[in-house]
């Protein structure tokens, strides 16, 4: 038995199976490796700057479940960053992408394109909201997509300055961290950033900043620094994702259409993380009312395989000249079968309804233990559908950031057998990326180590 399968106090199941399918057996450890071992190979031969949050190594996975190479069983409430929401091995995700390996996995759509790139964006310009006509680029990874989003912006207006706001994530290039609105571990010691990129404060009641008072300092900025006749674009994420899961008020993103329609300024959502499904929409941006220009995504279009995209109004999209887009492995064909199958599971298994009843389910639970006893100082339970966030504080009164109780229960989770990662601005916050195919046993079996976990960690820090 290993070192992290003897700390476990509760027993693990096997999950509730997708419909029609068996239930997922675990995986035996493999011989000869240990997750001590990987880990000293891992620190050998990977820079210390790419972090990772376990230090368990994956041996197989299925659904809302991961088994490491020691045999230890974990539910899955981090999803890959937000990119399974149809959670590990969708069978339809991969039987496409098998099924198009069969015939070429590569041409560079730039050399000779083919119909899995034309169907992906022929589907992606149909779901994203807005009655115009829409053309989508696709590309590898969410920074490409928003680097290419504030590219078409510029040479759409001919304007180079870019708004963005506090506590914004857009990516981890020189130009996307010089639009995302936090300095640690992201921005620090790689700086100088881009120029003609501003930052408007984001509003959040929890802090005292309303939508009046972002509005006020989005107005100053525009006199002080940002010209808006120098502006091609404002970019905001429908709910902060690194940022802590706040949602924007749909009032906020009623005021930002008026203005960027007042200035001749596009509008971009970057639903990178918030997109399919993720909210209880395709597009988080939905529950505002409100057609943005431009839409980033990436991350669950594709069920874990790599691809990204632009969605825009066609004229705004057509602005480059040919050649002025692309990049070898965009639009990787593989990856847009795989995206397809995606995007059809979710429509066929009635995701986006799941998602909303799974944020209900996790909502309540989060309340009733946040209720039982003070010492949990669970200070706020925010989000849109199953994009929740549970945040810590050290005491109500001054609702002072709590990132250390908030590390300390990921770690007594990743004992127990759930995987958690954090988000804020000051690392205080849990985030909740479960795939919306886990059966509720599974959310339940999760639930209820997480409320174990919590336990462990307020009595360590009471000692």
């Amino acid at each position: 038995m290993s070192t992290l399968e003897a700390k476990t106090k509760t027993p693990r199941r096997r999950s509730t199976p997708r419909k029609g399918k068996a239930a997922a057996q675990p995986a035996p450890a493999i011989a000869g490796q240990t997750n001590a071992d990987l880990l000293a190979r891992r620190e050998a031969a990977v820079p210390r700057g790419v972090a990772s949050a376990a230090p368990v190594f994956a041996a197989r996975a299925e659904n809302s479940e991961l088994w490491d190479v020691e045999g230890n069983r974990y539910i899955d409430f981090a999803g890959g960053i937000a990119v399974l929401n149809t959670g590990h091995r969708h069978p339809s995700v991969v039987a496409a992408a098998k099924a198009q390996e069969d015939l070429y996995t590569h041409t560079s759509f730039q050399v000779v394109p083919y119909e899995p790139y034309v169907a992906l964006a022929e589907k992606l310009n149909a779901l994203a909201p807005g009655d115009f006509a829409k053309k989508t680029l696709l590309v590898t990874t969410g920074a490409e997509a928003v680097e290419n989003a504030v590219k078409i912006a510029r040479a759409a207006t001919g304007r180079p300055g870019v708004i963005a706001f506090t506590g914004g994530y857009h990516g981890r290039t020189l130009l996307t961290l010089g639009l995302t609105g936090k300095v640690s571990p992201y921005k620090k010691d790689v700086g100088p950033f881009p120029s003609d990129i501003f930052r408007a404060p984001f509003p959040d009641t929890r802090t005292g900043v309303t939508v009046e008072d972002a509005l006020k300092g989005l107005e100053t900025l525009m006199l002080t620094d940002a010209d808006p006749s120098r502006i091609a674009a404002i970019i905001l994420e429908p709910v902060l994702g690194e940022g802590g899961y706040l949602p924007v008020p749909a009032e906020m993103w009623r005021a930002l259409r008026s203005i960027c329609d007042k200035h001749g300024i596009l509008l971009i959502a970057d639903e990178i993380q918030a997109g399919f499904g993720r909210t209880g929409k395709w597009f988080a941006i939905e529950h505002s009312g409100v057609a943005p220009d431009l839409i980033t995504v990436a991350k669950s279009m594709a069920g874990g395989y790599p691809v990204a995209g632009v969605i825009g109004r066609a004229e705004v999209m057509d602005a480059l000249a040919p050649g002025g887009l692309g990049g070898t492995y965009g639009g990787n064909p593989v990856a847009c079968a795989a995206a397809l199958a995606a995007i059809e599971a979710i429509e066929a298994e009635g995701l986006l309804a799941r998602s909303a009843a799974m944020g209900s389910r996790f909502r309540e639970r989060f309340a009733e233990i946040g209720a039982r006893t003070a010492p949990y100082r669970m200070w706020d339970i925010r989000g849109l559908g199953a994009m929740l966030a549970v945040e810590f504080v050290t005491d109500f009164e001054t609702a002072t950031p709590d990132a250390a109780l908030t590390k300390s229960i990921i770690a007594h989770a990743l004992r127990r057998g759930l995987i958690l990662l954090s988000c804020g601005m000051h690392g205080n916050a849990l985030r909740i990326m479960v795939p919306l195919t886990a059966s509720d046993a599974i959310i339940d079996e999760g639930l209820a180590i997480f409320e174990a976990a919590l336990d462990d960690a307020v009595r360590e820090s009471a000692v």
